[in-house]
């Protein structure tokens, strides 16, 4: 299915370039990535404005004592409008003389938290006890609800109560290394992809070609600087290979990490007087996956239903234990686990090549990107080394 036709209005949240912006893009001029700042003109129109010259990456940005207002009053070059470099974003067709959008990261680290929500957390069990094996999912998901329930929403992880189940379960030899995080008192966080592969909106995102048991998951990430400070948040379809994962936990990182798998954006929306936390919190996140065969799905994932505080989950991730001097994006998690028959009665979802996939929410846009498998996306070649020394022939650094 194809990405063209994308337009400003359809990324950019709900109340348009309110919000201080942050993104990258690709200019062909230079050779290289730009920081750039997404700003409405006198008629409301979405304009990019390369912002380097100020922060040569985001990572110095987030950096800033107050990244938003950092952002505000840097000056920078107009590289034109949002609709414009957003039509030459997608891989088919691309002009290579003109820019187009990136992930709105680069030197930090990618991680992410795993099993925070109680439906996701039952879905990695099921995953587990069927080996990796799809047809078997339907009816171990009835078992293993029987024995553990659905509702485990206000089960708060590492509490009294907790534990108590925690006894009950392993009693019963029901206990699960995914209960075990998704209830008991550390919570996953694990490397999702290394910093700058990650893709942006418009782009293919990646699945493994042997994966036959697949799944987006839609989610929020935080942006969180060397400091421990959350400085703000972006989309993200954190890539799930259920067959790989299902067959051995030993396995997340081929599960996890392959080429385009981790997409983010369309921006980082820096907390400001019009974004906070307590929006993180609140927010919705929603899902579409359209097929070329004419399949579609739709879900939702209220961060309200989390188990684990995004505040908590950052500490979760750094401090005197584990640093970050570049800072770490940070995947939330997700409740949602599709189970809708695709291919056949009792065999639940998976992709197809060529699902549009649309992960929004009404603070921080929509990221849409089109599945393919992860050989037949655009290769990542531009790593750390090849930044420094491009921000270095350009003067920046």
């Amino acid at each position: 299915m194809s990405l063209s036709g994308l337009t400003a209005r359809e990324i950019l949240p709900a109340d348009g370039c309110r919000g201080a912006l942050v993104g990258r893009v690709w200019r062909p001029d230079v050779a290289g990535p730009s920081v750039v700042a997404i700003r409405a003109d006198a008629d409301g129109a979405a304009r990019i404005l390369d912002v380097t010259a100020a922060f040569p990456t985001v990572s110095d940005l987030c950096e800033a004592p107050d990244p938003a207002a950092a952002l505000r009053g840097a000056g920078g070059e107009d590289l034109g409008s949002l609709d414009a470099t957003l039509a030459n974003t997608p891989p088919d067709g691309r002009d290579t003389s003109r820019p187009w959008l990136l992930a709105p990261v680069d030197l930090q680290a990618l991680k992410a938290a795993g099993v925070t929500f109680a439906t996701s957390m039952l879905e990695r069990v099921i995953e587990e006890r069927a080996r990796g094996d799809l047809a078997a999912a339907a009816a171990i998901r009835a078992e293993v609800e029987r024995l553990v329930g659905r509702d485990l929403r206000r089960l708060k992880p590492g509490s009294p109560e907790a534990m108590a189940l925690k006894e009950v379960l392993v009693a019963q030899g029901a206990w699960s290394q995914y209960l075990e995080v998704g209830i008991g008192p550390d919570a996953e966080i694990f490397t999702k992809a290394q910093p700058l592969s990650a893709v942006g909106c418009g782009a293919d995102a990646g699945l493994h070609p042997d994966s036959h048991w697949n799944n987006p998951e839609p989610e929020v990430a935080l942006a969180v600087a060397s400091d421990q400070r959350i400085v703000g948040a972006t989309l993200a379809n954190d890539v799930n290979l259920r067959d790989f994962e299902g067959r051995s936990a030993l396995l997340l990182g081929k599960a996890k990490d392959n080429n385009a798998s981790c997409a983010l954006g369309p921006f980082v929306r820096l907390f400001d007087g019009t974004f906070g936390l307590d929006h993180v919190r609140r927010t919705t996140v929603t899902l579409e996956v359209t097929g070329t065969d004419g399949f579609r799905l739709e879900g939702t994932s209220p961060l309200s239903e989390i188990s684990r505080d995004p505040e908590e989950l950052a500490d979760a991730l750094m401090g005197r234990t584990h640093n970050y001097p570049d800072g770490a994006l940070l995947l939330l998690g997700t409740m949602f686990a599709p189970i809708q028959d695709r291919h056949g009665p009792g065999l639940g979802f998976t992709h197809a090549d060529g699902d549009r996939v649309v992960v929004a929410s009404p603070e921080l846009g929509s990221l849409v990107n089109r599945m393919r498998p992860c050989d037949a996306c655009e290769p990542w070649t531009f790593g750390a080394r090849a930044l420094m020394r491009n921000l270095a022939a350009r003067g920046i650094l």
